[in-house]
């Protein structure tokens, strides 16, 4: 299957593009991104691209079976306006354009735990926002992934400062948060991925224990 790939940068991303290269049934990886990652595969094809939203003049090189929309970013010292043109924005560009040239193909967005259009967080009224964009899009299945917290497996970096100290306070915890379901990895969040675009997932909304469970 050949997969879109958005946010192979962040610690998400990496985590999940390494999964999509390691499976024998993903035969090609387009990475879209405004940077090269610097890495090379010979199933990954980087497409650069400036403008996020309007994704017209690349729209040859997004069909696709899947598209996993890891691209995201923290909300601290960001207005309402400004992270929803990222958060939302940018998704949903990416996501009509997609739609208009792979109607039959799966969507999966990481989303948030928490995320509600009600809510009084700004960033979960957002990532709510957005996923009701996209369950509303005719795709031929659309899965939210809400994950709490993650542990970056392999490498996996986050590039925000402030979590990669939330990451190293945690580490001594990790054990037991993860036999307690509290918390997924970078791992666990792309093989789930790639098992609901072959086989569906029980829900359109999937926390941390769905995650879990559906990356056996």
């Amino acid at each position: 299957m050949k997969i879109v790939l958005f946010g192979a940068s962040g610690m998400i991303g990496q985590g999940v593009l390494r999964e999509c290269l390691a499976a024998p049934d993903v035969e090609r990886v387009v990475s879209v991104g405004r940077a090269p990652l610097g890495i090379t595969h010979e199933k990954l094809r980087e497409v650069i691209h400036a403008d996020f939203t309007d994704f017209t003049p690349i729209a040859a090189e997004l069909a696709c079976d899947a598209c996993l929309f890891c691209l995201g970013v923290s909300s601290a010292g960001m207005s309402e306006a400004d992270y929803t043109r990222v958060t939302h924005d940018f998704t949903v560009a990416a996501a009509q354009t997609i739609l208009r040239v792979s109607p039959s193909c799966t969507f999966i967005y990481v989303s948030g735990a928490g995320s509600d259009e009600q809510a009084r967080s700004m960033w979960a009224r957002v990532k709510g926002k957005t996923e009701t964009a996209l369950l509303a899009m005719p795709f031929k299945a659309a899965y939210m992934f809400r994950p709490g917290g993650i542990q970056p497996m392999h490498g996996a970096k986050s590039k925000t400062r402030s979590y990669r100290i939330a990451y190293t306070v945690a580490w001594p915890l990790l054990p037991v948060l993860k036999a307690f379901g509290a918390i997924t990895t970078t791992e666990r969040l792309g093989r789930a991925m790639l098992n609901a675009v072959r086989r569906g997932a029980p829900s359109k909304y999937l926390g941390t224990r769905e995650i879990n469970a559906l990356a056996r």
